[in-house]
């Protein structure tokens, strides 16, 4: 190997095997430096969610642990409250009273009565399917001169299901979430059958949504919501329209105003139309009121974000007490007068806390909404009726989101329509009677006598609410 001479010596190990290690060593810094980078990039994608404060929990990819706070909350009813215990049954009004104590239950002797004591339990009947064979008479009336059959009572022409067993699937599946394959083997049913049905039975109730967009547009405080849904693989939206008595679901693959357009029409229309700040309802032909949840979010994550900028945490330490006295204040037990008089006071310093010189850009973009939008921020001031939250239709739309989860949406068009003609029936027989399946069983048995019935009679006819 040739050597350099002493004399120019430049201070270069010519070892090639200490070469080798030095390339190595540095090709492993720069691994655990890139490794690092992408590690600590996940922790603070992590910490931040991608949607912030309003990220769902199936996609933060760590739950935190529990504050000491959370940990230390007490349960149960609040102080002061009278509860709803449990009462003892008359037997007056038991289904059936059962004695009970005829021996003795170690020697098996008789026994000398010594009086009662009674013990209340509520049971049920088990749910199995029985197969019925109708026998259905023929005769020849002489009136008529013609031949008369008879129906079997409780089903449906050319149905394999009564009504009765048809209403319980219908209920478990589209109001309780209860996904068909597992009704399906708790049942013993076929899956293809029970979908077929779901299909079929739907077809009376198809105009029970348009019927109901009446009665929506003419409610004076509505609500309105919006989460994905997948149909037949391809992204789409769940539309939630609803008020204190009615529920309209609709599934559509797109999320423009069309489909508010759908339900609210082009005419002018009274009340007012609780929402978020998305852009489809900007069209709406009624007022809007902005959800104040929303807005403290945004506040909210913008403290988080700026945690070091005095002004921000200035701010937001102001302007987010304000939003959730705002949120709450309709619930509290104080008379209407004394609720606008207050409702008047926290919009005016919610004006003074959003008019104010700021600095930040955060701020500004803050209260550039709250001037240009203002017409859309104050209606609950006017009307104690109106909410300044949207937690009706978020509350309402939350059982869609877990349906989403477990049956990953729609398997086709078909499947969609039906879906949302039974959330509509059901979810709106649920707020006006009180016990849903039970009417839709004395819906079905009317449409087995008479197919050309009035669905929407018969619905909401002997509303009990």
């Amino acid at each position: 190997m040739y050597q350099l001479p002493k004399s120019q010596d430049l201070g270069v190990n010519p070892c090639s095997a200490c070469l080798d290690k030095q390339r190595e060593i540095d090709r492993l810094r720069e691994e655990v430096a890139r490794l690092r980078s992408q590690l600590c990039q996940r922790k603070r994608d992590a910490a931040a969610a991608p949607f912030a404060s309003s990220t769902p929990s199936s996609k933060i990819p760590i739950e935190p642990n529990a504050t000491p706070h959370q940990i230390g909350k007490r349960g149960g009813a609040q102080l002061g409250h009278t509860g709803h215990g449990r009462h003892a049954v008359l037997a007056a009004d038991a289904e059936r009273v059962v004695a009970v104590g005829d021996t003795c239950p170690r020697c098996g002797g008789g026994l000398v009565a010594k009086g009662w004591q009674t013990r209340s339990v509520l049971e049920m009947q088990p749910v199995i399917v029985e197969p019925v064979q109708y026998r259905l008479q023929k005769k020849y009336c002489a009136t008529c001169q013609c031949g008369v059959c008879a129906s079997a009572p409780g089903v449906l022409p050319k149905s394999l299901f009564g009504n009765q067993l048809t209403a319980h699937v219908l209920t478990s599946h589209y109001l309780h979430g209860e996904p068909l394959g597992r009704i399906s083997e708790r049942l013993g049913l076929g899956l293809g059958a029970l979908i077929e049905m779901a299909h079929r039975v739907a077809q009376p109730f198809l105009s029970v949504i348009k019927e109901l967009s009446v009665e929506y547009c003419q409610t004076l405080v509505r609500h309105a919501d919006e989460t994905g849904w997948r149909t037949d693989g391809q992204s789409g939206y769940a539309w939630l329209f609803c008020t204190e008595k009615t529920n309209i679901f609709l599934f559509r693959r797109t999320r423009s105003a069309a489909v508010a357009k759908e339900v609210l029409g082009t005419d002018p229309l009274p009340g007012v139309l609780v929402v978020d700040r998305y852009g489809g309802y900007n069209r709406a032909p009624v007022a809007l009121q902005y959800c104040y949840a929303h807005l403290l979010r945004d506040v909210e994550d913008l403290g988080k974000e700026f945690a070091s900028e005095v002004e921000v945490q200035a701010f937001a330490a102001t302007l987010i007490p304000l939003l959730s006295q705002a949120m709450h204040l309709r619930r509290q037990p104080i008379s209407d007068a004394a609720y606008y008089e207050q409702a008047r006071q926290i919009k005016q310093q919610i004006i003074l806390v959003t008019e104010a010189e700021a600095e930040h850009p955060g701020i500004r973009n803050i209260q550039d909404l709250f001037h240009d939008k203002a017409g859309r921020l104050y209606h609950w001031v006017e009307s104690r009726e109106v909410p300044a939250e949207n937690n009706r239709a978020e509350r309402e739309l939350r059982p869609t989101v877990i349906a989403r989860k477990v049956s990953f949406g729609s398997q086709s068009e078909a499947g969609a329509k039906t879906r949302e003609t039974w959330m509509t029936v059901l979810a709106t027989l649920r707020k006006r009677v009180q016990h849903p399946q039970q009417r839709l069983k004395e819906v079905l048995d009317a449409l087995a006598r008479d197919p050309r019935a009035d669905v929407h009679q018969l619905l909401w006819a002997a509303d009990t609410s």
